[in-house]
């Protein structure tokens, strides 16, 4: 299986299936001197693991990480970063039920089509618990961005027909509500809805908003490897992810070039911007003001309802999906979204910097 790997520079590699004996991420193109500990990964992956209120799947993984490479005395060595973090809680059992079966909504049919052979124990590779190396390497991009002052900020935007109100924009209340979101008075009606949906033995899907400060301008390539063009790749290989929106996204279907257009400004020796409808990328460059993207998640396939289906045989059957799982994807995925944002604004820094002569020049003189 290809496809594995991503990053031109600052290159990721995960590896494992959601009921093997493991799973993890081989990291290369790190800078050495970057302070790092388990302890910072792992803040990253309890944002992410089950287990952590009624609304994720009860499957009960501590995701402890460790270290195996790349780290000596607390600081990267600019080789290799290896960390694995293993399975506890598998019950694969709960999935023979359905081994022949293709369950809606999930990638059984189109993963037995390319490779005549599936993993039906939670799905293997295509799982969601993959990210778990997608978000252990997210999280050393975090602390590299965060060395050149930039931050990132991610939450819930919708939970079905909820959706946060801009007015009651809380960022501390983020980690305050299972939900992560940035209003409480939306976190409890959305808490209603899901309860709602659970009892009907259904789920639904959201939004996911990252807003992304102190990025520079210059960042990015003007054709193939355009900032946004990256980030909608990044952001679209995440499972459940079913479109991307940077800066007023599909809004612009309806604007007008007076409306849509970012007036520019030079006040006080600073240049700046009017608005951010183009969401902080011109040309697939980034232009220095804030970076905002966000994620449509869709509704956990596994539900317990009633569907229709085809087993192996091409045989009509009725099927209700039962174990483990999560009621709604986006609040574990919150940090998912953030993880592929950051590695993939690092990645795109690094390509960037032999981008003018000068800065050549700079890291060479003597």
């Amino acid at each position: 299986m290809s496809g594995s790997n991503f990053g031109n520079i600052f290159k990721i590699s995960t590896w494992g299936e959601s009921h093997g004996k493991a799973l993890g991420v081989v990291v290369d193109g790190c800078p050495a001197g970057l302070p790092l500990t388990e302890d910072d990964i792992q803040l990253f992956l309890n944002r992410r693991k089950p287990g952590q209120s009624s609304y994720t799947t009860p499957r009960n993984e501590d995701d402890c990480v460790e270290i195996l490479s790349g780290v000596f005395e607390g600081k990267t060595t600019g080789t290799p970063i290896s960390m694995v973090v293993y399975n506890k809680s598998q019950r694969s059992k709960d999935y023979s039920a359905i081994s022949e079966i293709y369950r809606p909504g999930h990638a059984d049919y189109t993963f037995d089509m390319k490779y005549g052979f599936r993993d039906y124990r939670g799905g293997g590779r295509s799982s969601g618990r993959e990210t778990i190396g997608r978000v252990a390497a997210g999280a050393i991009a975090s602390k590299l961005l965060a060395e050149l002052g930039i931050s990132i900020l991610t939450y819930s935007k919708s939970i079905g027909e909820v959706e946060i109100d801009y007015d009651n924009f809380d960022a501390s209340q983020i980690l305050k509500n299972p939900l992560y979101m940035p209003d409480a008075d939306a976190a409890t009606k959305a808490e209603a809805l899901l309860k709602e949906k659970m009892s009907e033995k259904n789920s639904v899907g959201g939004i996911i908003e990252c807003l992304v400060d102190g990025m520079p301008a210059g960042v990015g390539e003007p054709v193939f490897e355009k900032l946004d063009a990256n980030l909608a790749k990044a952001i679209m290989s995440i499972g459940a992810v079913k479109g991307v929106e940077i800066g007023d996204g599909f809004d612009v279907a309806t604007s007008t070039g007076l409306t849509d257009n970012d007036g520019f400004k030079y006040e006080n020796g600073v240049f700046s911007k009017t608005s951010n409808h183009a969401g902080g990328i011109l040309g697939g460059i980034s232009d220095g003001s804030q970076i905002i993207l966000r994620a449509a998640i869709k509704p956990t396939p596994s539900i317990a309802s009633t569907q229709n289906t085809v087993n192996k045989s091409m045989e009509n059957i009725p099927v209700e999906i039962h174990g483990r799982h999560d009621p709604i994807i986006v609040p574990r995925a919150v940090v998912v979204v953030e993880s592929m944002v950051a590695l993939t604004l690092i990645d795109m820094i690094f390509m960037s910097m032999t981008s003018k002569l000068d800065n050549v020049k700079k890291y060479f003189d003597k």
